[in-house]
This record gives structure tokens, C-alpha cells and sequence, in this order.
């Protein structure tokens, strides 16, 4: 058993014997029962681990938010999968091994590959991405930043005649084969683990374009301003802000404040902000206060 798995079970053992002391019997009846879940638990968040990273690799902030637990945590679950050669620890998250891609279960059954519809908060993010399309006029130049809510407002837009600016390939798949949508794809190097395409490369090309509007995704929102924790992405889409004449930053109830330090822009400079109706409403009045439009899906 794994070592973090033993301490919590021995610690859970102790308050179950001290409360039932008086039924022995009871007592070890529980704590079988709580040797076998124990495992069934940590093998089941292992193997949604291993499905996120499938679906184009998370940081560790990133899984902590699909999965509803510590970052800390993840970190240890990680850990543990990179000593079994499940998958590559990098800074601040993992990516598959190449032994692992192949989506096998400890059991030897082939999973499926983990879609957007998987995630727990795919309701959210699907109403955030709707509110979003509805901002879009036909013959509008649009661009979809990085991140997993951004292929969903792709998605909407199919059969709308506009013109989409990405460097996010989960977007390209959305739209690849719909004629009405002209796409602008990104130039740059492949990041595998995160569907995305970064560096100066990128960022040259996108000092030639100019968009009407841009959707933009972050990991947090404090004080006001509007950050990020992936080094690589932060100056793409800084790039991508100035290129374009307004932003809407898609930010659900979790990025407030969320994490991260790389700043992206300033709330102010924020148009519309589309949320969720679990986002603090001091934050929301702020924003409609500045005399910005604010939406909660």
C-alpha cells in the first residue's frame, strides 16, 4: 500500500477504535471495509489523472481543479505514477510516457479516450463558451486563446461565417473540416501535453494580425489583474491581448483568485467578463462598477 494511503488509513483506524470501543467488533468490521475502499479511491483518481493527461496534459493546478482535490495531493498521486513509469514529471505538472498513451487500465482494459464532455465542470464551462458565441456578429475576426473552454466556444461557432485566430489544436479539431469558419493557424513549436502552439515563432505572426475580438482564458484573477502559470503560453497570449480590439475573459468561479503570477493584463483593460454564478459578488460588482460588462452563465 502506498505510503500516503497507510498513514491516512491508520489515522482513520485510530478514530474509528476509539469511538467504538465499547463494539469491538464493529470496529473491525469498519476498518476491513476501509482496507478495501482505501486502494479502490487512490486507483480510481490515478487512473482520471492518467485520462487528463490523455486528453493533452494538465499542470498540477490544472488536475487539482478536475479532479476536486489539494494540489498537494496531485502531487503526491504524481509522484507515485512517475515512479511506476506511468508517466514524466516536468515543472509544475506531467505528461504521459509513451508506454502509457496507449490508455491501459491496470486491469489490462483499454479506456476511452477522456473527451471535454468527461470533465467534471463540462456544464460550466459549455454555458461560459454558449455566452461567449452569442458575443460573436458574423464576418467577425475572433481569436481563441489556449486553454479547455476555448474548443467549446469553437464548437458553437461552427457554421458561422467568421474568422478564427489559435494556436490551440483542441480548437483546430473543432472546426478543421467546416468550411464556413476560415482558420488562421499559429505557426510555432508543438507543446504535445497541452495541444498548443508556443514561442518567438508564434509571436512574430502574431504581430502581423489584428483581431476584433479575443477570447481569453487564465488561471487566476487577484488583485485585480488577470494572471497566469504557464511561462511559455503568458507571452503568446500577451501577444494575442494587444492584437486584438476587445477581450472577454472566460473565468468561471474557480479563478477567483485561482493561481499563478505571470500577468496577462489588467482587469481594466478586461471588455466583458464572462463567469459563474459562484464567483463572489464583490468581484462582480467591481467589474459592472468600472463599467464593464459582466455575464454569468
Amino acid at each position: 500500500m502506498y505510503r500516503m494511503t497507510i498513514t491516512f488509513q491508520s489515522r482513520l483506524q485510530g478514530v474509528i477504535s476509539r469511538n467504538f470501543r465499547q463494539n469491538q467488533s464493529e470496529s473491525r468490521k469498519l476498518c476491513q471495509i476501509l482496507r478495501k475502499i482505501l486502494p479502490m479511491f487512490l486507483a480510481e483518481r490515478h487512473e482520471r489523472i492518467l485520462a487528463e493527461l490523455a486528453d493533452g496534459g494538465q499542470s498540477v493546478v490544472q488536475l487539482a481543479e478536475a479532479l476536486g482535490v489539494s494540489e498537494s495531493t496531485i502531487r503526491r498521486d504524481l509522484d507515485i505514477l512517475a515512479k511506476s513509469g506511468r508517466l514524466k514529471r516536468l515543472y509544475g505538472g506531467a505528461m504521459l510516457t509513451s508506454g502509457s498513451r496507449a490508455n491501459i487500465t491496470d486491469s489490462g482494459a483499454v479506456e476511452e479516450p477522456y473527451t471535454f464532455e468527461s470533465r467534471p465542470d463540462f456544464a460550466l464551462r459549455k454555458r461560459v463558451a454558449a455566452e461567449a458565441a452569442r458575443l460573436v456578429s458574423d464576418g467577425d475576426v475572433i481569436v481563441l486563446d489556449i486553454g479547455s473552454t476555448t474548443p467549446l466556444v469553437a464548437r458553437e461557432l461552427r457554421g458561422r461565417p467568421v474568422t478564427v485566430i489559435t494556436s490551440n489544436l483542441a480548437v483546430l479539431d473543432e472546426i478543421r473540416d467546416d468550411d464556413t469558419v476560415e482558420v488562421v493557424l499559429l505557426g510555432g513549436v508543438l507543446r504535445r501535453n497541452q495541444q498548443s502552439l508556443v514561442g518567438p515563432l508564434t509571436e512574430q505572426l502574431i504581430g502581423q494580425l489584428s483581431a476584433d475580438l479575443m477570447f481569453l482564458s487564465c488561471t487566476g484573477v487577484r488583485g485585480g489583474r488577470v494572471v497566469d502559470n504557464m511561462a511559455v503560453e503568458a507571452p503568446i497570449k500577451q501577444a494575442l491581448i494587444a492584437a486584438s480590439q476587445r477581450i472577454v475573459l472566460l473565468a468561471s468561479e474557480v479563478k477567483f483568485p485561482g493561481t499563478g503570477a505571470l500577468r496577462l493584463c489588467t482587469l481594466d483593460e478586461v471588455d466583458v467578463l464572462i463567469t459563474t454564478s459562484g464567483t463572489p459578488e464583490d468581484e462582480i460588482a467591481k467589474r459592472r462598477e468600472a463599467g464593464r460588462k459582466v455575464i454569468v452563465a
